[in-house]
């Protein structure tokens, strides 16, 4: 191993999900559809939030805009076989886990770099979940930007 080179690293399966802040979901959502020619998957309104997907490439993470979101940081979600034992490896290097929550395809967990990047794990326990959102529409989305 060469100097500066971290040891293995931790045993993440993808990058799944990027989760973009909001301050209003269908304006936003009315932008990337309009605008840069985005698909609409589905937009939710739930337990007083709004996240919503919008596809621009086939190949390419779940874009979720969420109102709910603390700061303006994006949360790259990615996925990993085992939360707890992930959680468990990165405590034992020294990273605090600022919190812990679930998603619809399953729990996660949010971490925080020392450089402030948003990142979190998560485990695939219900991926089936996610299966029933597309073409869901719980809110009106203006028709131009």
């Amino acid at each position: 191993m060469q100097a500066g080179q971290a040891e293995a690293g931790l045993p993440v399966e993808s990058l799944d999900f990027i989760y973009l802040p909001s301050a209003d979901v269908a304006r936003d959502l009315a932008f990337y559809r309009n605008v840069l020619g985005g698909e609409i998957v589905w937009a939710i309104e739930a337990f007083g939030a709004r996240v919503a997907e919008v596809r621009l490439a086939a190949d390419s993470p779940h874009l979720l805009l969420a109102d709910h979101l603390s700061d303006q940081a994006p949360v790259l979600v990615h996925r990993v076989a085992d939360l707890e034992r992930s959680i468990a490896e990165l405590r034992e290097r020294g990273l605090e886990v600022e919190a812990e929550f679930d998603i619809p395809p399953g729990p996660a967990a949010e971490l925080r770099t020392p450089g402030g990047q948003r990142l979190a794990i998560y485990e695939a326990t219900r991926p089936e979940v996610y299966e029933r959102f597309p073409g869901r529409v719980d809110f009106d989305i203006p028709s131009a930007e």
